[in-house]
């Protein structure tokens, strides 16, 4: 296992990361079992959110008793300084532990968002007031949109981001990184097969593990998978490998999508899925879980074309900040699947 220093916290992590956002959909012995391997096989670093179901009860009938063996970061998705302070001491009684190393502003993509977590009522006051407590170590924000997380981290409130980082999703290395390199700051990035519909699954692990961040979260339900994620990791990735892997990154990633979710259909049609998978659907093929996706959303898909309010004007079109073909994409999907 490689580990770096955590950006000016000046903690030392491992460069494979549980997230433990899956674990609520697994028994508790399965969960309990892969949260204590990845411990014993030096995974250091533990991710959750308040919103992941009770996989923060999960973490804390597992793992509390070895706390000192692990970074623990969680997230808070409020916004408002009451309903934050409260979350957070929720978070605390939920994983048995007095403190954690990392709160996250959680999910937070649009600039009314910001503003308002970032006010005077907001929830970064709640995270001051816990990290004065000492109820919180230090204070990170996580987000979709890599261009505007690099201009909210700027005054350098943060000492951490949580970011998507794939080879379907490459855009923080241009768009966020550098800023966080000049400001110092903990690197976690996320998502390395994004969601589930990236493949092969080694490279997928391999291309993230080689770029510069220090921890990448994995979400991990099982000691197999746990082990997979491991044997993938074990050998450094040389010159050759990392030029390889950056040029599938260049044409996997050609879709541009952020996964912002500024998008919302009308149809219910998950639009950053789609278009984060078509590329690799078209070049690659899915793994199960994306191939699953296509099926369940298959009537949605093919509906689209002859949904009447978008026929002159996708809805969904308008809202993207990033101007992209959704309908055309969505449509030569459904020619594929009809």
């Amino acid at each position: 296992m490689r580990y770096h220093v955590f950006g000016r916290t000046g903690h030392t992590v491992s460069a494979l990361g549980f997230g433990a956002m899956n674990l609520p959909g697994v028994p508790f012995e399965q969960a309990r079992d892969a949260l204590n391997y990845a411990l014993d096989r030096g995974i250091t670093y533990i991710d959750t959110a308040a919103g992941y179901r009770n996989s923060e009860e999960i973490i804390g009938d597992s793992i509390s008793h070895r706390r000192s063996e692990y970074f623990l970061a969680t997230k808070t998705a409020q916004r408002e300084y009451e309903k934050a302070k409260e979350e957070i001491d929720r978070s605390l009684k939920r994983m048995k532990t007095d403190y954690v190393d990392l709160l996250q502003i959680h999910y937070v993509n649009t600039v009314q968002e910001f503003q308002k977590a970032m006010g005077e009522n907001g929830s970064y006051r709640a995270a001051l007031e816990a990290q004065r407590e000492g109820k919180v170590r230090f204070i990170g924000i996580s987000g979709h949109r890599p261009d505007l997380l690099a201009k909210w981290i700027a005054p350098g409130q943060f000492d951490q981001v949580l970011f998507h980082l794939s080879l379907v999703q490459p855009f923080a290395l241009d768009e966020l990184i550098p800023v966080m390199n000049r400001l110092g700051m903990a690197k976690t990035a996320m998502k390395p097969l994004s969601g589930g519909f990236v493949q092969p699954v080694e490279k997928a692990f391999r291309y993230t593990y080689s770029q510069d961040v220090h921890t990448m979260i994995s979400g991990m339900v099982s000691v197999d998978e746990v082990k997979e994620n491991l044997a993938a990791l074990e050998r450094e990735v040389e010159a050759e490998e990392k030029r390889e892997l950056e040029s599938m990154a260049a044409n996997l990633s050609t879709h541009n999508c952020r996964r912002c979710n500024y998008c919302s259909c009308p149809l219910e049609i998950p639009i950053p899925d789609m278009m984060i998978s078509s590329v690799v659907r078209r070049e690659l093929g899915l793994l199960s879980k994306g191939q699953a996706f296509y099926e369940k959303h298959k009537s949605k898909i093919v509906s689209c074309a002859d949904y009447e309010p978008c026929r002159e004007k996708p809805l969904c079109e308008e809202k993207c900040p990033y101007h992209l073909p959704m309908q055309r994409t969505i449509q030569e999907t459904a020619a594929t699947l009809a």
